[in-house]
């Protein structure tokens, strides 16, 4: 089946959610994939940032062939040897202090656990999240999804959330001050839809402090930043902070489907049988993939690669754009004109990436096993490509 014919039956037959590329994939290896016609393309965008180790990672593919064959699936009713040893691995890799996991299906759902823990262990409602910031698209994610274009079909029947702007303190502590009723505040520690937006250390510091003063508790969405893209495996570690929740997903699995919730020893003892559940969370296909990916993340110690591959972007092309922002492999390029032609251009080239909130905002997340040549290579055809597209126009976020 050729591009044209694929792109035929998916726009016949789906319901028209995403805005896709004009490209239909059957191939991919590495940091590399090719679509229909052999045309190969450097995949600096893994998917939503999920390709962590790059596209079909032998450990993660040699994994998954032995459980298929094996055993496909069992829910959580049984216990599982393949299930207890990503938990543990999980547990052993996670920042200390949050050693207890719940394995579900997606990020989404793995914030929407992470809110029902907080309300549950608070006897609290209330949620503060961020301007900007990006949690799913489920009811309960979408709750504390500050887009309003996400929101607002759903206004009616989604619960109240508290949005204030990233690095705003004072908001922060002026909501914990004037009301009982705050169970959580969740955020994503680099907005990455957003545009890629982090705030000082100081402010995530300043978070754990006030939570703790207010007797709220903070859910890191970690979705993207975790599984060690930027450079450690929870970003909270570079902040020297612990929070009191870490949601994961995207990279867990290396493209298998699988998100999963951190939580400290006195969230989980607090958990009741039956406040929680899922039929495919923990299915056996997942907990292989995780394995896999866990200890081929450690054992070839991948985490320091992140933020070599940031230097040598930034390094790259600063000189050539607004800014640089994020951290490790998840990289936000700000231009001076729309990227959407600069993203259709670097296409034809042979480069995936990525787009953002921002209009002149290009994402990266390239893996991070990411050779050398293949940087170059990324930094060599977007500074062409730059320079044939439209002049600089003014654009506003």
């Amino acid at each position: 089946m050729n591009t044209q014919e694929t792109i035929l039956l998916e726009d016949t037959y789906q319901i028209p959610t995403y805005r896709k590329y004009p490209v239909a994939l059957v191939k991919g290896q590495g940091c590399y994939v090719w679509d229909a016609e052999g045309n190969r393309y450097l995949d600096f965008y893994g998917g939503h940032c999920v390709t962590l180790l790059g596209h079909c990672p032998p450990r993660v593919v040699t994994a998954l062939k032995q459980q298929v064959e094996q055993l496909l699936f069992y829910s959580n009713v049984v216990y599982s040897p393949v299930r207890a040893r990503a938990a543990a691995l999980l547990a052993e890799m996670a920042p200390e202090g949050l050693r207890h996991v719940f394995f579900c299906n997606s990020g989404t759902e793995a914030n929407e656990t992470a809110l029902k823990l907080a309300r549950t262990y608070t006897g609290k409602p209330g949620v503060i999240a961020l301007i900007g910031g990006f949690h799913g698209r489920t009811l309960g994610s979408l709750a504390v999804t500050e887009p309003i274009g996400y929101r607002k079909p759903y206004l009616a029947v989604l619960p109240p959330t508290h949005f204030v702007a990233l690095g705003d303190l004072e908001a922060v502590e002026q909501l914990l001050a004037q009301r009982d009723d705050i169970a959580a505040i969740i955020l994503e520690p680099i907005q990455s839809m957003a545009g890629v937006y982090e705030a000082p250390v100081a402010y995530y510091r300043a978070l754990r402090a006030l939570c703790d003063r207010y007797n709220a508790l903070l859910i890191f969405d970690e979705v993207q930043t975790g599984v060690g893209r930027t450079g450690t495996f929870s970003i909270a570690e570079q902040y020297g902070i612990r929070p009191d929740l870490i949601t994961l997903a995207k990279s867990l699995g290396s493209g298998v489907p699988v998100g999963a919730v951190l939580v400290s020893d006195a969230i989980a003892a607090s958990v009741r049988y039956g406040d929680q559940g899922t039929t495919f969370g923990g299915g056996m296909l997942a907990m292989a993939a995780v394995t896999a990916t866990l200890e081929t993340l450690r054992e070839e110690g991948l985490m320091k690669r992140a933020p070599q591959i940031f230097a040598r972007i930034r390094d790259g092309v600063a000189d050539h754009v607004v800014a640089v922002r994020g951290r490790g492999c998840l990289i936000g390029l700000e231009l001076d004109r729309p990227a959407a032609p600069v993203l259709s251009r670097l296409r034809e080239a042979g480069i995936l990436a990525g787009n953002a909130s921002h209009p002149n905002v290009i994402r990266l997340m390239p893996p991070l096993n990411t050779p050398d040549e293949a940087i170059e290579m990324f930094i060599d055809t977007f500074l062409h490509v730059l320079t044939s597209v439209n002049q600089p126009q003014t654009t506003t976020a």
